[in-house]
């Protein structure tokens, strides 16, 4: 039984607001991410999870900001410490937030309960062996497109998960790996893609919104 007085007692963290469409999020961030790095291979499983993306902020204003479906399930992929997961939850969306790995998990269920959240979804997901059972009506992510390995994995996700006719919705930095991704999905989804732009103190971010529809005729792959 998962419980926020032992996540307290297992990890150092700091509490970090983060303001989405007016509602302000509270989320238990790592103190330092030491403990997670791989001294021999600082790379090795590196816990990009452990950072609040800006990308995540664009994913999570645009998924609450339409009145949710009651009748449509979401999938989330990779979501760290579960800041987009947790706002649409909130908004009223029937989501299920996955990652792979277990300190992400923790933290993702240590801020889902923190925010009023203890009844949502959390299930572990691993892109190259899923067990997940169900499909859903729309698979959404941020920073998933990181690296071109992914690529293929993503693809093969999406087939298996993606209900006929769902939607993808990804919220990405700009980088060449998003170019490399929209020229291989575009041969089988109807992709849009929209960009957009956050400025703050820190300077100027540009993202990218992929919106992926896929034709209600094709099948997915079992």
């Amino acid at each position: 039984m998962f419980s926020l007085d032992h996540f307290h007692q297992t990890y150092d963290t700091v509490t970090t607001p983060v303001t989405i469409n007016g509602q302000t999020l509270r989320l238990f961030t790592p103190a330092s991410i030491d403990r997670f790095i791989n001294p021999d291979d600082v790379m090795d499983n590196f816990p990009l999870w452990a950072k609040i993306w800006d990308a995540s902020a664009v994913l999570a204003s645009y998924l609450v900001s339409p009145p949710p479906n009651p009748m449509k399930t979401m999938l989330e992929i990779g979501c760290g410490l579960g800041m987009v997961g947790i706002a649409a939850a909130k908004a009223g969306h029937r989501i299920t937030m996955t990652e792979l790995n277990p300190d992400a998990l923790n933290f993702a269920r240590a801020n889902a309960m923190a925010n009023g959240c203890p009844e949502v979804a959390i299930e572990r997901l691993d892109w190259n062996a899923p067990e997940l059972e169900e499909r859903f009506d729309m698979i959404v992510g941020s920073e998933t497109v990181y690296k071109t390995e992914n690529i293929d994995g993503l693809d093969a996700l999406f087939d298996r998960y993606l209900n006929p006719g769902g939607t993808i919705i990804l919220a990405e930095g700009v980088r060449r790996t998003g170019v490399e991704f929209w020229e291989r999905m575009r041969l089988r989804y109807d992709v849009k893609v929209r960009r957009q732009t956050l400025r703050s103190d820190q300077g100027t971010q540009h993202m990218v919104l992929f919106r992926l529809q896929r034709n209600a005729d094709r099948k997915p792959e079992s």
